[in-house]
């Protein structure tokens, strides 16, 4: 079978963004088609000054969210990333491959870093290399396909760089993978910045729904969207961001090309109004099942538990040979 891997960053509380995004896919068709790892990439939550206790809160947080939009354990592996050793073990040995330069052209790394200084602290080096933690996190499963957003695709870009550069160097070691992007809400906008990702990692603000907000703070936000200028309800997403971000939103929900759901409305306020519900029923249920997977704790950590053991039997071989073919020698009466 295909192998897929993905994985949610607990930088902070997950959107609506990584729900249409990328989530209900996995739910809905990934886990059903492939042998797919989804991953609580806790590790790369680091590379920002961060509370231990929040990321600990979000990991848990992402974990149960994650089966709460309808990852099945008995279909796919979920787990989180710091549980299985492998990601750092391999992470160094690419950065044994990786380059410096291509680390300073990876594009969030260049805005991530410039905001910090802005704000006045200082650039983690851990900001620097973390795609090359991303490419283990992807090579360490001899991974096939990636489903991510768009602004992630540089990344697996280097992946597959990496990759090919390792075969050709050590010995043909990695699956190459390829970035694979939903069609319709592969980025869904901030609602008051349409020309913004609507990203977990900002805290607060209107423009941005989060999974587990109340359907009434879900109307509040979505019906104080920014539109455009002009009343006709047309789908631009170059022209007019703001309608093309709801009408894409709308799509997402309810099924449909955005272009012809603008069709049928004559007015801004219809379009928000119907939105705004078809987000409230799309959340409905997860929100439900996350509430009953909060009051189990035991099944999501038995789950997590269960997850990283396997994805720890399917990463290791692929490290060990890495280690092997790159020149390290192996432990002395090593059980693996």
């Amino acid at each position: 079978m295909t192998r897929v891997f993905s994985g949610v960053k607990p930088t902070g509380h997950l959107t609506l963004g990584n729900y249409l995004g990328a989530m209900r896919q996995w739910a809905a068709v990934d886990q059903h088609r492939s042998d797919a790892l989804f991953c609580v990439v806790d590790l790369h939550a680091l590379t920002v000054d961060h509370d231990p206790a929040r990321v600990r809160r979000l990991s848990r947080q992402a974990a149960s969210l994650l089966l709460a939009a309808g990852l099945d354990p008995g279909l796919c592996t979920v787990f989180v990333q710091s549980h299985v050793d492998e990601h750092a073990r391999l992470s160094y040995v690419l950065e044994c491959v990786a380059t410096d330069g291509e680390m300073r052209r990876m594009i969030q790394y260049k805005e991530k870093a410039a905001r910090e200084r802005e704000r006045g602290g200082s650039v983690r080096l851990s900001l620097l290399t973390y795609p090359v933690l991303m490419a283990a996190d992807i090579l360490a499963y001899g991974t096939d396909e990636v489903p991510v957003g768009h602004d992630q695709t540089q990344h697996v870009e280097l992946a597959r760089d990496l990759a090919v550069r390792f075969n050709q160097r050590y010995g043909h070691t990695f699956v190459v993978p390829r970035a694979t992007n939903p069609a319709v809400a592969a980025r869904v906008m901030n609602l008051q910045e349409p020309a913004s990702k609507m990203g977990k990692s900002d805290d607060v603000g209107p423009g941005i729904v989060y999974l587990l907000d109340e359907a009434d703070v879900v109307r509040k936000k979505v019906m104080r969207a920014v539109t455009d200028s002009g009343r006709e309800v047309v789908y631009d997403r170059e022209e007019r961001p703001g309608l093309a971000n709801l009408l894409e939103i709308l799509a997402a929900c309810v099924g449909g090309e955005p272009a012809e759901l603008a069709e049928a409305y004559d007015s801004y306020g219809a379009l928000k109004k119907d939105t705004a519900e078809a987000v409230v029923e799309v959340l409905r249920p997860v929100q439900r099942r996350h509430q009953e997977l909060c009051a189990d704790p035991g099944y999501v950590e038995g789950v997590l538990r269960k997850g990283a053991e396997k994805a720890r039997g399917m990463a290791r071989p692929t490290v060990d040979a890495a280690y092997r073919a790159i020149g390290l020698l192996p432990p002395v009466n090593a059980d693996r």
